[in-house]
């Protein structure tokens, strides 16, 4: 093993780690309960490398990746609440004027070969670091709510559900439900 390092996330092959965690993420955790075309057909290596530039390029939301030597482990992306706007590639209006003065964690994956190794928790540890400096009164995000694994996961690090969730309509035949957890510093 390498040494862990914690890099914020401004180069191509930054960009290009950080939709394949998310890619291989969604595959794991999402088998069963999304459609095994959409997962194949949509979810490809480099599908959120143009959304992670632009974020980088527009300077709001933020990548975060851990890395074991120049292994890529976990990836976060987080900043301000999205707010009357879906960021970036979503498939539905994240948007939560309610939480306006608020950060938001908008993704957190992790290779599926280092879940539950901890890593999860550095990258999770580092952005309510960084969201509660910057001033953020709480962090909130979205997760799916068949997804028990995350759930614990961000339960686990103080997050609650607050009742508020939405639906995501991937497709015509599989809607399903995110929930809101919510977290105050």
């Amino acid at each position: 093993m390498g040494k862990l390092q914690l890099v914020n996330s401004c180069t191509e092959k930054h960009f290009q780690d950080m939709s394949l965690l998310h890619a291989l993420g969604w595959r794991a955790a999402y088998q069963g309960y999304i459609p095994d075309s959409f997962l194949s057909g949509e979810i490809t290596d480099g599908r959120w490398v143009p959304v992670f530039r632009q974020n980088w390029q527009e300077g709001v939301y933020r990548g975060l990746l851990l890395y074991d030597g120049d292994l890529p482990l976990c990836c976060a992306t987080y900043g301000p609440a999205r707010v009357d706007h879906a960021a970036g590639d979503t498939v539905c209006n994240f948007s939560s004027p309610d939480l306006a003065a608020w950060g938001e964690l908008v993704s957190l994956y992790a290779h599926p070969d280092s879940w539950r190794k901890g890593y999860g928790s550095i990258v999770m540890d580092e952005i309510l670091r960084r969201l509660k400096a910057a001033g953020f009164p709480g962090c909130f995000l979205y997760v799916l709510q068949q997804n028990d694994r995350a759930r614990r996961f961000y339960e686990m690090h103080g997050f609650t559900w607050d009742g508020h969730s939405l639906e995501v309509a991937l497709t015509p035949d599989t809607v399903l439900i995110d929930l809101r957890y919510c977290k105050e510093f």
